[in-house]
Formats: C-alpha cells, sequence, structure tokens
C-alpha cells in the first residue's frame, strides 16, 4: 500500500458515503449529510480515525465545499477523474463506490486532477461569472434583434453593431414613443457610414405594441447585465490587484559597470514644486500633464508582475485573454513535467493509440478546457497577422485545412507560454524575413538529405538556367 491511511468519498446530493478501507476494524464505513453541520462531522471522524489521504471524484460541484473544508483542516485531498474510478463488473451502490475508490487510492492508483491555489481559484469564479455575464448580455442583444424583426426595422442591418452607441440610442428613442424615421435617423454618429436616406429606410417600420414591449424588456434585461458587467471588472480588478500586490516586486536590472549618470531615470519633482520648464522647439505638447494609466494598462502591470512576463505581446493573446488564462491555469508551471504535458492537459495533442503494432486512432482528446478555448482563438487571430506564428497558421491551413491550423497553432501557442512562464523569459519576436528564410533552408536541408537517401544530388540552377 502506498496510502494505508487513506479514505474514499462518494458524492451525492443528499448524502456522502465515506469509507476508510476495508482493512480498518472497527466502523469502516459510514455516510454523513451534506450540510455544513455534516461536514464538520465527517472532518472530526476522519480524524479521529487516523486518516491523512482522502480522494474523491469530481461529480457536479457536490465536492467542492467537501473539497475545500477537508483542505482546510489538513487533510491531502486528490480530485480524480471518474473515468479513473469506474467501477469493476457487478453490483453498484453507493456504499461499494467508496470502498472502491478508498482501496484504489491506498494503493496509488489515482492521479489528481489539476485544482491551482486557492487565491487563483477565487478569481476564476469570478472570471467564469463575468463571461456569463457577457454572454447573458449576448443574448438580449439578440432578443432586441428578433423584436426589431418583427417590426420591420433594419436597425441591426445598417449599423455594423446594435449595441453601440448609434444603436442603443435609436432603440431608447423608439421606447420613448419616438416613430419619425428622420428624427431616428439623426440619433445616427457621424461615423456611421450608411446616408441618412439609408437609415430613414431602415427604421421605417411596422410598430406593434407586443413587438415594443418585448423590445423594451429587452433592453432592459441588456441594461441590467451591461450594469452587472461593470460592477464585475471592478471586483475583478480588485482581486488581481490584491494578487499583484502580494507577489514580490520584479529584479531591478542590473546596472553596467562604467554607465554614465545621464542615463538613468530622471528624477521626479517634489510634491508641490514647479515642473521645470519646456525645453525649445518642443511647443504646446511637452507642457501637457501626462495622462492617468487606463484600465487596461493597469490591468497588464498587474498580469506581468503575476506571471513574471507579459504574455500580451504573443501575437492573439489580448487582456482579457490573459485574464482568462491566469484563472485557468494560475502561475505555477511546475504542476506540469514540460511543456509537452501542458499541451496534451489542454487536448492540444494527438492521442496516438496503438493495439498490436497497429494505429487505431490519432486524433486530439475531446476535452472540455477554457484555456484551450482561449488557445483556439488566438491562433486564428494569430492567423490574421504578419507575424511567425502566422505564417505557421497559413502554411498548415494550406497542407492540413483551417481546423487542424488552428490546433497546431494553438499548440505552439501553449508551449510558449510555458517557456515564457517557467524561465521569465519574455517574447522575442523574429522578423517574417528572417523566420521564411530559416524555414527555406531547413526544407533545402530537407531536400538534399531525401535525395542523398535516393542516391541523387542537388544542384543549384545558374542564374543563366533561372531566365531561360
Amino acid at each position: 500500500m502506498v496510502h494505508p491511511d487513506a479514505a474514499g468519498i462518494d458524492l451525492g446530493t443528499r448524502e456522502h458515503w465515506v469509507s476508510v478501507g476495508a482493512h480498518r476494524p472497527g466502523e469502516n464505513k459510514r455516510a454523513f449529510g451534506t450540510t455544513t453541520p455534516d461536514l464538520h462531522e465527517m472532518v472530526a471522524w476522519l480524524q479521529a480515525r487516523g486518516i491523512k489521504h482522502v480522494a474523491m471524484e469530481s461529480t457536479g460541484l457536490y465536492w467542492v465545499p467537501v473539497y475545500e473544508r477537508l483542505e482546510e483542516a489538513g487533510f491531502s485531498v486528490i480530485l480524480a477523474d471518474a473515468r479513473q474510478t469506474k467501477h469493476t463488473a457487478g453490483r453498484k451502490s453507493d456504499l461499494l463506490d467508496c470502498e472502491w475508490i478508498a482501496q484504489l487510492h491506498a494503493y496509488g492508483l489515482l492521479r489528481a486532477a489539476f485544482r491551482p491555489a486557492d487565491a487563483i481559484c477565487r478569481l476564476r469564479t469570478l472570471q467564469r461569472h463575468y463571461q456569463t455575464l457577457v454572454a447573458a448580455s449576448a443574448r438580449s442583444v439578440l432578443h432586441m434583434q428578433k423584436a426589431l424583426d418583427g417590426m420591420n426595422l433594419h436597425v441591426h442591418h445598417a449599423l455594423s453593431h446594435l449595441a453601440g452607441v448609434s444603436g442603443l440610442a435609436m432603440v431608447d428613442a423608439i421606447l420613448r414613443g419616438e416613430r419619425d424615421p428622420q428624427q431616428l435617423a439623426a440619433l445616427a454618429d457621424r461615423r456611421v457610414k450608411k446616408t441618412p436616406a439609408q437609415l430613414a429606410a431602415a427604421l421605417t417600420g411596422h410598430y406593434r405594441a407586443e413587438e415594443v414591449f418585448v423590445l423594451g424588456q429587452a433592453r432592459a434585461s441588456h441594461r441590467h447585465y451591461e450594469e452587472q458587467i461593470l460592477v464585475c471588472e471592478h471586483q475583478l480588478a480588485q482581486q488581481v490587484e490584491a494578487l499583484a500586490e502580494a507577489c514580490p516586486p520584479p529584479p531591478e536590472p542590473a546596472v553596467a559597470s562604467g554607465q554614465p549618470a545621464a542615463s538613468a531615470a530622471p528624477a521626479q519633482p517634489a510634491s508641490g514644486a514647479e515642473p521645470p520648464p519646456a525645453a525649445a522647439g518642443q511647443g504646446k505638447k511637452a507642457r501637457r500633464p501626462a495622462r492617468a494609466p487606463s484600465a487596461q494598462s493597469q490591468m497588464t502591470a498587474w498580469l506581468q508582475r503575476l506571471f513574471g512576463v507579459d504574455l500580451t505581446a504573443l501575437p492573439g493573446l489580448g487582456v482579457l485573454a490573459v485574464l482568462t488564462l491566469l484563472g485557468e491555469i494560475g502561475t505555477d508551471m511546475t504542476r506540469w513535467r514540460h511543456a509537452g504535458a501542458f499541451a496534451s492537459w489542454l487536448g492540444l495533442c494527438p492521442n496516438r493509440r496503438l493495439s498490436g503494432g497497429r494505429l487505431l486512432s490519432s486524433g486530439t482528446r475531446q476535452v472540455v478546457n477554457r484555456a484551450a478555448t482561449v488557445f483556439r482563438l488566438a491562433a486564428r487571430a494569430a492567423g490574421r497577422t504578419d507575424t511567425p506564428l502566422g505564417c505557421f497558421y497559413r502554411r498548415k491551413a494550406a497542407q492540413f485545412g483551417k481546423p487542424k491550423a488552428i490546433t497546431a497553432t494553438a499548440r505552439k501557442l501553449a508551449c510558449l507560454v510555458y517557456a515564457m512562464i517557467s524561465t521569465r523569459q519574455e517574447y522575442r519576436v523574429i522578423a517574417t524575413s528572417a523566420y521564411q528564410k530559416r524555414y527555406d533552408e531547413q526544407r533545402l536541408r530537407s531536400f538534399r538529405k531525401r535525395a542523398h537517401e535516393l542516391g541523387y544530388e542537388l544542384v543549384e540552377r545558374t542564374p543563366a538556367a533561372q531566365a531561360a
């Protein structure tokens, strides 16, 4: 036995069955309720039985309060995948399940599922709630579009985005009782490309009372979700700021010996002192006070301090994508053995299945991973850029198609993120021409090697032959 002092828990909605192993004398199986006092009783019973390791299945959300309570009590908790704890053939019951989980964990046959630190889990809860609010806000916009279609108003066709400044101003005017197409078209922003006549034609419709009511309900829902999103964004910023302040500051860059003092950062004026006069020729721009840092730049600085590197330097990864990665994978890359194991956990690498020396399948595993979704979306965005990752995506898309190109590029991004966080090295941008030249040289070496294996020799054409 690897863990003789191990217990197994079969979770349920109304009761949890706990087994401390059939080899222990006395009462080794017991059922507990799901309320908080029952969880305290469970912890006290396990401590009295001398248990140090506990294993359970990841069943819905029932495991969360049990896991947190056991972890706070000092137990070594293992959250195992249900596919690892499938019961053997025979009768199926909660009692047999908890005994089977305890036996598997006692012999070290269960692997712990990934769960980041508690502070990251708190941030992840807010991050996922924020995504839920954004999705709900998008659904309310679709409801507004449906109501407008019912009145034959083509606002969302004339504008690029119904939830923009112009679209919401027109919807609010309609709900206030405005029906004149010219007056509604005049609410459009000056950046709208449609002419006033086109907007007036799109805003001429058949106003039905029930459709206007539905439009008002959808607009109220959209306004509510937008307010909730702002509050959630503020809460997220507070959480990230607290995490960033808890991290040690990055080390100061070493100053080379013999460096002139003029290269150092200029001294800041004392509080209340007048700023130095502007240099000649700089004009009014030099006398303008510096703008306060925006919320996005502050979030970028906090994320850079947490990860130790600036992940937004990677093509396709923005601030929101990096914030999602923080909540899903955390900042500790030692949980995975290497970059390949990290890509395998994300489901971004081939899953080779062999039997009898024959390849059964090599497709990627079907996993539900929010971090993998971030990398796939970033891969699609990087494929539209003039960067080495964009060149790689377009080359793979021409060879295997876009779905496989997205997976391959997402795996590259995941390996880059793993290397950057593990080594604390910034992303070094390579020119596209240099990348293409290196790739061409690699292809040439491969062609020469294949020709040599077949008994041929590659000969470079002369300039005269190339011109002909």
